[in-house]
């Protein structure tokens, strides 16, 4: 059966000093652009995200993770920072920002802001300084300019790539060349710069001060570059990216994972630790687990992003070879490990889970889905009883807006309406992450599904309809019903942050415990199989004569 809450339990009291709230917590990721809009403007706001509060509270979760809010052009979705201590007066004020603390936390949630430190907005006031100031100024030292090569200077410094696509070089009028990893309005800061620094430093005191929780880091593992002249090429595009991490000594990387990074977390942490309770942060490291385990480090940013799990094909031994693996690195760092199946940056894993393998991922989008056709209701399936096996797994589950719901990825966005930089900056090779950012469809009817008056900045499909919390509240069986249980059962089941294979059933099923007699099985393979002894807790699917289906998680009790 599938179990089902038609009210949620009291929210727990998260304002005490617990420093480790975040050991095993729930996190809800909330993209306040797409998530609810209360001005009707189009854009979703903050004090949307207020008055949606209460359905977070009664999912179940322990605190929400707040995506950029900041001043913002919009060039990368808020990623592009104009001023890391305001909000976007698109998104509401300061007064509405610690409004939406208080209420967070009279909920009982925790709150935790992303913090931007690689990059500013190109309209950020130091910028806009260095470029008036020209070559050799102290203004241009807090960011990353260079005369170019060639007779002219007219070629890059480096064959850098951005990882958006083309050079990672920019010419500004004068002449000279500045650095941006993303798109060409994210100029890179230089951390060598003791201002920049220095400027951090208050920035993080600031949202601590005004009741923040924590922070979440942007592209944790890029803010120190190897600078020392002359610049080294790297050969080939390739090697700007990830995977050029693998094809060199650990820390070697000009731009990526220097070892030298872990000075500034280090720095970070005593300004964090200086708050009752310590205030706790998470990177974003695309880096291999144990190089990971370095920014999880307690006196460093206390946890990172597992994203070998959410990279990880729906195949158990896979998964058990990944869980594994994490739990290692997380144990390694004396952290909790992290488990993430989607993000505003990714493919909905309702419709990634279901790709037969070896899909390119980016040439399905650029079909709209079509090529290969996906199995919607298989699809569900599999993210349902995917997120039942991550629920199970110690640590804590980051979940992004919308999954709750079962939403899949909107493959078929036209090409004319895409907002993200890197549709344009490969030149419309690649589609981009707008699909996973289509505003969230609270009613069933309406002009935009009850996200606002105004419409949605995205359009938003016809059939959302059927995925709205209104359409899905109080059903039995409805993806929505399976999160609110499972995340209440959870609260109720947690203990220690161990768990023990059992290795004496198929090839295609996982099947742990954790404590106290709490099991959990997912079955994996084409066919149902038996459940082991126990009182069945909860079920992903509906069993089928007693049996686990195939592609069904059950937690045993």
């Amino acid at each position: 059966m599938t179990a089902r809450t038609t009210a949620p339990d009291p929210a727990p009291d998260l304002s005490s000093n617990d420093p480790n709230w975040w050991r095993q917590a729930v996190v809800y990721q909330v993209y306040p652009r797409s998530f609810a809009d209360a001005d009707g403007d189009g854009l979703g706001d903050i004090r949307g995200v207020t008055q949606r509060l209460t359905h977070l509270a009664a999912l179940g979760a322990d605190a929400l993770w707040l995506s950029p809010f900041y001043p913002s052009e919009l060039a990368d979705g808020g990623y592009d920072v104009a001023d890391y201590r305001d909000v976007d007066p698109r998104l509401g004020t300061l007064d509405d920002f610690d409004a939406m603390v208080a209420e967070a936390h009279r909920l009982g949630l925790k709150v935790i802001v992303d913090l931007v430190p690689n990059h500013t907005s190109h309209q950020h006031v130091w910028f806009q300084e260095a470029l008036a100031a020209g070559p050799g100024s102290a203004a241009r030292r807090r960011y990353v300019f260079r005369d170019g090569k060639g007779a002219h200077g007219e070629l890059p410094p480096t064959d850098w790539q951005s990882v958006f696509g083309g050079s990672a070089w920019r010419r500004v009028p004068d002449g000279q060349w500045y650095l941006h990893l993303f798109a060409p309005e994210q100029p890179d800061l230089d951390w060598s710069d003791d201002e920049v620094r220095e400027d951090f430093r208050t920035t993080l005191r600031f949202w601590c001060d005004r009741g923040v929780d924590g922070f979440r880091v942007d592209v944790a593992h890029a803010l120190v570059k190897d600078l020392g002249e002359p610049l080294r090429d790297l050969g080939t595009p390739e090697l700007s990216g990830e995977r050029a991490l693998a094809s060199m000594a650990p820390g070697t990387h000009p731009f990526f994972d220097r070892d030298e990074v872990h000075e500034i977390y280090r720095d970070w942490r005593t300004i964090l630790d200086s708050y009752t309770p310590p205030r706790t942060a998470v990177a974003e490291a695309w880096v291999p687990g144990p190089r990971r385990a370095l920014y999880a480090r307690a006196d460093e940013l206390g946890q990172a992003f597992n994203f070998e799990y959410l990279q990880a094909p729906w195949d158990a031994a896979e998964l058990r070879q990944v869980i594994a693996d994490s739990l290692v690195t997380a144990h390694a760092a004396h952290a909790s490990a992290t488990w993430v199946l989607s993000n505003h940056d990714v493919v909905r894993h309702a419709s990634r889970l279901v790709l037969p393998p070896g899909t390119d991922e980016n040439a399905w989008l650029l079909t709209g889905g079509h090529a290969p056709a996906v199995d919607a209701q298989q699809g569900l399936r599999r993210a349902r009883a995917a997120t039942l096996l991550m629920l199970a797994l110690p640590g804590s589950s980051y979940v992004y807006q919308g999954e709750e719901l079962g939403l899949p990825e909107v493959a078929e966005l036209p090409f004319e309406v895409l907002q993200d930089p890197i549709w344009e900056q490969t030149g419309h090779v690649r589609k981009g992450r707008d699909g996973c950012r289509v505003p969230l469809p609270w009613t069933a009817t309406g002009p935009s599904y009850g996200f606002g008056a105004g419409g949605s900045w995205l359009p938003q499909p016809e059939w959302f309809a059927r995925y709205a919390v209104e359409a899905q509240d109080g059903v039995e069986g409805s993806t929505l019903e399976l999160y609110r249980a499972a995340l209440r059962l959870r609260r109720k089941l947690l203990q220690g942050e161990d768990l023990t294979w059992t290795d004496t059933g198929p090839a295609d099923v996982l099947d742990f415990a954790r404590h106290e007699g709490w099991r959990c099985v997912t079955n994996l393979s084409d066919t149902p199989v038996p459940l082991p002894a126990g009182e069945v807790l909860l079920t992903s699917s509906p069993l089928e004569d007693g049996l686990l289906g195939p592609d069904t998680t059950a937690w045993l009790g």
